[in-house]
């Protein structure tokens, strides 16, 4: 039997050679693994063990005695608190060539493939401000309104004014609705009682268009001086276009409820990725870095190789982002996506756009695909962007059986999409290239889109 080398409450030395998926240092002793929160490769530390399992343990860094050469100074004054950013500590460039590596070990381990070409990854100009959204938690503490994010692996909200890689159009927006909130008594959320009225403020920026929407979170319809909320909150910015009140009465980690109204203005906003015009209505699901998204689009499209002949399908289309991208350069497009919400928003981005060679329907990829296949559609392409959990075997099976010339894989999961490439190739395909697309500058995630033709 193995025999355990530390002990809970245990100070150690530890050399750390990599990161894990979600950011945390690795360190081995006598091959045995601890992990670190905030640390780097390449550093050596003093570490107290927190907890031990039986293949891995958890440890404290107390202090450095080797630092990495990418190793910085986090400029979120609560970095080390909140757990929206993990990799604040490591150099932009230290960033994107991890990101590379990661995605590099994870096609090897699980995919077994050891010659597959992993682009450098295509990271941002100004890795800062970039989302445009804000999800953000209100609540209590000591009599007094709070809103932030909560603390990492815990429902504590941090109180803050602003986040390093939201918009500043976010940050400003939260925190005139907290004032105004403030002003007019409202109460935060506990979800530990469940009273209290404000439990989160979502807000949502156009990048190109400059407008703004803001949708309050209430445990009930009732919402204290209501009126007069929707007054302050146009008085102190024009570009807010919409005013929205989502009510969710549960007792649930889920942001949103089932009932959403409109208190004043538009049911969207618009903004743009690339030519293509988007209406993002309060719970549409919409790319949170639109800079990028572009990059990962353009990058799609590429790899679509399309003349204008080829007929596509998009499974897991969205609100048919992909889709209406892919539209421009092909003969045909056929979207499919589980959620209703999101079908009804890509045929409105559609006629948005005057786009008319696209088909959306709603349903399983996995079931939806073999009826088109029965109905006699040969798609050319095929392009997939799955959630986290990856493709569904039988879609994958599909995908096989419709013999497309070439599949575009878009991943936000190396792992799972190592394993799916691994089916496809045993399955007569050949993965040609992988590039990583940073998505999510200072955070763990890294989006991939891979190139794979039928041999």
């Amino acid at each position: 039997m193995r025999q355990i080398p530390v002990r809970k409450n245990e100070t150690i030395e530890v050399n750390f050679e990599d990161l894990t998926h979600d950011g945390a240092g690795v360190g081995k002793l006598n091959g045995f693994p601890i992990f670190v929160q905030r640390a780097l490769p390449g550093e050596t530390g003093k570490v107290k063990i927190t907890k031990v399992k039986k293949n891995y343990a958890f440890g404290r860094l107390l202090e450095l005695t080797k630092e990495s050469e990418y190793r910085v100074d986090a400029p979120c004054p609560i970095f080390k608190q909140c757990g929206g950013c993990q990799l604040q500590h490591l150099s932009y460039e230290g960033q994107l060539k991890h990101k590379e590596k990661q995605v590099r070990d994870v096609m090897e381990r699980i995919g077994g493939f050891s010659s597959l070409t992993v682009h450098p990854t295509l990271g941002m100009l100004d890795p800062w401000r970039y989302r445009n959204k804000a999800q953000v938690p209100f609540g209590e503490e000591e009599g007094g309104l709070i809103a932030g994010f909560y603390a990492e692996r815990s429902h504590q909200i941090i109180d803050m004014d602003q986040c390093a890689i939201q918009h500043e159009q976010n940050d400003k927006l939260v925190q005139i609705v907290k004032n105004i909130a403030k002003k007019y008594g409202v109460r935060g959320y506990d979800d530990k009682t469940h009273k209290g009225t404000l439990r989160h403020v979502v807000t949502r920026y156009g990048y190109k268009t400059d407008e703004l929407m803001v949708v309050l979170v209430t445990k009930g319809k009732e919402l204290p001086n209501k009126k007069n909320i929707i007054q302050d909150i146009q008085a102190e910015l024009s570009n807010v276009k919409s005013i929205v009140q989502n009510i969710n009465p549960k007792r649930t980690n889920v942001i949103f409820g089932e009932k959403t109204e409109v208190l004043w203005g538009e049911e969207v906003i618009y903004d743009y990725i690339g030519d293509i015009r988007f209406a993002i209505s309060a719970r549409s699901f919409y790319q949170v870095n639109p800079e990028q998204t572009k990059v990962l689009y353009d990058k799609a499209l590429e790899y679509a190789q399309l003349t204008g002949a080829e007929t596509v399908i998009d499974a897991y289309c969205g609100i048919g982002t992909i889709s209406l991208f892919l539209a421009q350069k092909a003969k045909h497009v056929y979207g499919v996506e589980i959620v209703p919400e999101a079908i009804s928003d890509a045929k409105k981005n559609a006629k948005l756009n005057g786009i008319e060679n696209v088909d959306f329907a709603v349903g399983e990829a996995e079931k939806v695909l073999p009826w088109w296949y029965a109905q006699g559609i040969r798609p050319d392409v095929i392009v997939v962007d799955p959630p986290r959990k990856g493709c569904d075997e039988s879609l994958l099976e599909t995908i096989v059986k419709m013999q497309p010339k070439r599949v575009v894989y878009v991943s936000c999961n190396p792992a799972t999409l190592a394993r799916d490439l691994k089916y496809l190739e045993e399955h007569g395909f050949l993965a040609k290239e992988v590039q990583p697309v940073d998505m999510f500058p200072h955070t763990s995630h890294v989006e991939c889109v891979v190139l794979i033709e039928l041999v």
